[in-house]
């Protein structure tokens, strides 16, 4: 059976020019056929679709039809509108004279067509300063310190941006705390010292006593050299005095840990590990999965969680002579394309980590002191400037694009460890690093200085001990500090910091309920009769519900008795002869708190006047009573008792 096909006839539009004004054009003028007017086309769609609909389903519409809007009619209107409210408004404005300078929100400027509240005079004339300062802003690549800062920070001075009106005190130990490392959302805290052990510091759990929620020995007898949170957050590197480095995730429980090279093979590149004690470490900023270790067997080495068992590459920094040299510290930069690290022959050297390792893309020779560790380098935020801390007492800070001289060396900064750090603050305005104690010094400073200007900034007296570790976190805007007395100091400003320790403060300590369990052996006797098997319980809870109803084991006091036994008495009374006489019912209802004398001398006249128990007893026997009469005065005392 064939099919008709659908056929909807002769389409005969009428193109008729009419005047230039009323041509409406899209695109590049005129370019290409003329376009009909909105109504023609309405009206033909609408045709075509009625037309489809009817000879399909056999009805023209699906009820009434859309409502149009004039578009240029609404505007229209909205105009004319506008126009009334800034008559009535300017009247109103010359009745009031209003002195302040600003607009009613309701005001609408009709001369530029612009609906809405305009903007006040007093903030229209900076307007194009703004623009100006954020154009040359954004061509400096400065746009990522504009979010980090408020428009407040900026114009405050640089003392008062650093966070250090409140100061927290957590406790690690007694040993000095040679490595920090703050999560990179805040919420954790990981302190490591050279007494082996790393403490864990969780801000929402903790309260106002500052207690870490775990203290372990991951790397058994060796200090602790540097700590560092990855990327994500979700794991923790570990470099100790040992040769190999270890991962652990966010509980402290262990990950992996690298392998440890053949120390008889000379060749460090054909050993799958590192055969000396490690100095630094760290993660790469983007890559979450690999990280970098520095050692002193003179090599820097490239690993990947995946494989743990082999380096993924390896880094050998080079003397002036060619002979290796130990890196005593390493960074990756902000974006993770270059590697540096400082050496032992003072040098600083990088490579770039899109290549391989043979050769260096900067290198500075004579940047501090040789046979002196360089304890710690780091790159700025932007990534343009580089700071070095050496224990030559100098801290440097470089300008990446002109390598050769340093900007500025800041001198007389004794440091005492090989951990001493160096960091910028989070707008790169500020360079800070801490200094350990001489002989007669008394107080361990933290010191801000100007990345501009190079001046000091402001120092902070932190602790009577020696300054190690400093961070500044971005997010929290708050600075922990790891001491040589074992203490970490948390500097956090009530009003621009967030989270972190001001989280603890407001939690009070509460002591909690010691619970006392006596372990008891048991004795497992599986052939025993069931009378004499012991049951076996599989957990404390367990146990303690069993105990718990024991009225012995749980001390539970005497229930109240109706009825006496066991040598008790009932409620009925509190002797046994108010109970027996309760009981036998011989006489009224007893009362046992009145005074037993005075209820026998109440029935003292009716038993004179009729005798019924004592007196017929005795009535024949007893003779009568004498009493002697009682003499005035006092009486003889030698006189004797027969007269």
């Amino acid at each position: 059976m064939s099919r008709k096909p659908i056929a909807f006839g002769k389409i005969t539009l009428n193109f008729k020019k009419e005047s230039k004004d009323n041509e409406s054009t899209a695109g590049f003028g005129t370019f290409g056929r003329p376009i009909q007017e909105h109504k023609e086309i309405e009206e033909l769609s609408d045709d075509l679709e009625s037309q489809h609909v009817q000879e399909v389903m056999g009805i023209k519409n699906f009820g009434k039809k859309a409502k149009n809007f004039d578009i240029e009619e609404m505007m229209e209107r909205a105009r004319k509108t506008a126009q009334e409210v800034a008559k009535k408004k300017e009247e109103m404005e010359k009745k009031n004279d209003d002195t302040d300078g600003t607009m009613s929100p309701t005001l609408v400027s009709v001369d530029n067509d612009i609906i809405g509240p305009p903007v006040p005079s007093s903030l229209s004339a900076k307007e194009p300063d703004k623009e100006e300062t954020s154009k040359t802003k954004g061509n400096n690549d400065e746009d990522s310190i504009d979010e980090l800062s408020d428009s407040d920070d900026e114009e405050l001075p640089l003392e008062k941006r650093i966070p250090n009106t409140h100061e927290v005190e957590m406790h690690h130990g007694s040993k000095a705390v040679v490595a920090l490392a703050a999560d990179p959302s805040g919420a954790r805290l990981a302190t490591g010292s050279i007494d082996y052990d790393v403490s864990f510091w969780d801000f929402a759990g903790m309260d106002s006593s500052m207690r870490s929620f775990r203290t372990l020995q991951p790397c058994e007898n060796h200090p602790i050299r540097a700590l560092q949170y990855s990327a994500t957050g979700d794991s923790i590197l570990v470099v100790s005095g040992s040769a190999q480095a270890k991962v652990l995730d966010r509980d402290g429980f262990e990950v992996l840990e690298c392998v440890k090279g053949d120390q008889y093979i000379t060749d460090m590149a054909r050993t799958k590990g590192h055969t000396a004690a490690l100095n630094s470490g760290c993660w790469h900023p983007h890559i979450r999965e690999e990280f970098m270790t520095c050692s002193q067997d003179g090599t820097l080495r490239l690993w990947l969680t995946e494989n743990p068992k082999q380096h993924k590459s390896v880094i050998k920094p080079r003397q002036q002579g060619g002979l290796k040299t130990n890196p005593t510290s390493c960074a990756f930069s902000r974006d993770g394309n270059t590697v540096a690290c400082g050496c032992f022959d003072g040098s600083i050297q990088m490579w770039d980590h899109r290549k391989n390792f043979v050769n260096t893309t900067r290198i500075l020779r004579d940047a501090h002191q040789k046979q002196t560790e360089i304890s710690s380098i780091a790159f700025s935020y932007l990534g343009s400037y580089l700071a070095s801390r050496g224990n030559d007492d100098t801290l440097k800070l470089w300008d990446l694009r002109s390598f050769k001289k340093p900007l500025n060396i800041f001198g007389g900064l004794f440091s005492r460890y090989e951990q001493t750090d160096c960091n910028f603050s989070p707008d790169d305005t500020m360079v800070f690093t801490g200094e350990s104690l001489q002989r007669n010094q008394d107080v361990g400073r933290l010191l801000f200085y100007n990345t501009k200007t190079f001046d000091m900034v402001t120092h902070i007296d932190v602790t009577k001990s020696h300054v190690i570790k400093a961070i500044w976190h971005p997010k929290l805007n708050q600075i922990f500090i790891g001491c040589g007395n074992g203490v970490v100091k948390c500097y956090y400003d009530s009003k621009r910091s967030l989270r972190g320790a001001k989280l603890c403060m407001v939690k009070t300590h509460r002591k909690k309920q010691s619970v006392e369990v006596v372990s008891t052996q048991q004795i497992i006797t599986p052939h025993a009769l069931p009378l004499f098997k012991q049951e076996k319980l599989r957990t404390n809870k367990k146990k303690m519900e069993k105990e718990r109803l024991d009225p012995i084991k749980s001390r539970r006091p005497d229930l109240p008795i109706t009825s006496g036994q066991g040598g008790r008495v009932a409620a009925s009374g509190s002797t046994l002869s108010s109970f027996v006489i309760r009981n036998l019912g011989l006489s009224k209802r007893v009362n046992d708190e009145q005074d037993p004398r005075e209820a026998i001398l109440k029935y003292a006249k009716e038993a004179e006047e009729n005798p019924f128990w004592v007196t017929p007893a005795y009535k024949n026997t007893q003779p009568k009573t004498i009493f002697a009469a009682e003499e005035d005065g006092p009486s003889d005392a030698k006189k004797s008792k027969s007269e």
